[in-house]
């Protein structure tokens, strides 16, 4: 009998602090993952916020297999010809604008001699959710359908700030992808679990980045300008700074899940 097919998803990837960290520790998560599809969001690396091209290809060449992006995908636009490049496992979220430019889904090859492939798409949340997006529940509904294969294996990613409606995304979609894994709000959830259909969720993976922090800027300037109403510029936090995701365990022949785990490294 075949081993099931693992899958690693690593939370926001917040600045210098959280980069060197994921470099630093990504080698031994695959030795102890062997074979595992590494998946994690970049939509932070850039000093907080967005990402570079230069920042992508440092993803990839630690061993990254392919990086999701959420609300701040076009803070730096010199990204967008990567989005567009059907060879560059990196995506914007599916339920953006029809004309945003970059790739909705992607499909990741699971190499080790495995014949299936990994299919990743992004939604963004609409509720209390700065950037417009479409439907999620609808857009992750037209992704399925055009996938071109039967039973895939999907994993949705849902970049969104309230829990009930990553929740919600997660129970709609439960027996139909093998997980939805939250992200965005940075706090690791304690609420891993696969659901009655086989659908891994977590509320949120948590960051890679600084945890002595307010969700990865300074604590200080944050309480600064919350306290006083001044403008103040959020510099990323240095200190406590911590690798998190989760591992999910998919059963090739269903596309499903048969567990889900949260993975958290110490840098210290």
């Amino acid at each position: 009998m075949q081993r099931p097919m693992t899958l690693v998803f690593l939370g926001d990837i917040v600045g210098a602090p959280g980069r060197l960290a994921l470099q630093k520790h990504l080698a031994a998560v695959r030795e102890r993952y062997t074979g595992a599809v590494v998946i994690a969001n970049g939509e932070n690396i850039r000093n907080g916020s967005g990402i570079t091209p230069d920042l992508y290809r440092a993803l990839r060449q630690a061993g990254v297999d392919a990086v999701t992006l959420g609300d701040h995908c076009f803070r730096d636009p010199r990204i967008v010809p990567l989005l567009e490049d059907p060879q560059e496992p990196i995506l914007r979220p599916a339920n953006l604008s029809s004309r945003a430019p970059g790739k909705r889904w992607i499909r990741i090859p699971a190499g080790g001699g495995r014949e299936r492939s990994v299919f990743v798409t992004t939604v963004l949340g609409r509720i209390y959710f700065p950037l417009p997006a479409n439907d999620p529940f609808s857009t992750a509904d037209e992704i399925l359908a055009e996938i071109p294969e039967r039973q895939p294996i999907v994993v949705v990613e849902a970049h969104m700030e309230a829990t009930s409606e990553k929740a919600a995304l997660a129970h709609h979609l439960d027996g139909r992808v093998a997980a939805v894994l939250g992200t965005h709000t940075h706090v690791p959830t304690a609420d891993a679990r696969c659901l009655r259909g086989g659908t891994a969720f977590v509320t949120d993976l948590g960051m890679c980045g600084p945890y002595d922090s307010v969700i990865g800027r300074d604590s200080a300037l944050v309480v600064r300008h919350m306290t006083s109403s001044l403008p103040s510029q959020y510099d990323v936090a240095t200190g406590d700074v911590r690798v998190c995701g989760a591992v999910v365990e998919i059963d090739e022949s269903t596309g499903l899940a048969r567990r889900i785990e949260r993975l958290e490294i110490s840098d210290g």
